[in-house]
């Protein structure tokens, strides 16, 4: 697991390599992550955007940008978390992913942004 604190929001990310949704034959590796985010500030805060940055090892690198996160703009409160599943699919079976969530902070309305760690993404076998 990777976790990171920034202006007051813990992130932390773990990964799954999906075998089951893969074909190496292909060149096509899915991976899950699971992100969890808590507040630790003393005011509500809702994640407006995110921006990835997603390194496919020997392959064209992407960068993804959108409104919240999985169809959602989530308010957490203090002291409160949130939590959500995605995937990301390569074309090798070693890479990498890292960003910023952007959040407002629902009682000034103003935006702060939220380093999101970076966290890497390998078939179990390249580390045996």
């Amino acid at each position: 697991m990777t976790t990171a604190i920034d202006q007051g929001i813990r992130i932390s990310v773990s990964t799954d390599y999906r075998e089951d949704y893969s074909d190496p034959n292909t060149h096509h590796f899915l991976f899950s992550y699971s992100i969890t985010i808590e507040n630790t500030n003393n005011f509500p805060a809702q994640l407006m955007k995110r921006a990835w940055f997603i390194v496919d090892s020997g392959a064209e690198n992407r960068q993804v940008e959108g409104d919240g996160v999985v169809g959602v703009q989530p308010i957490i409160q203090p002291g409160e978390s949130y939590n959500y599943e995605s995937a990301c699919d390569l074309k090798t079976d070693y890479g990498s992913m890292k960003g910023f969530y952007f959040f407002k902070n629902t009682t000034t309305e103003e935006m702060f942004r939220v380093r999101i760690p970076e966290f890497v993404m390998a078939v179990p076998h390249k580390f045996n």
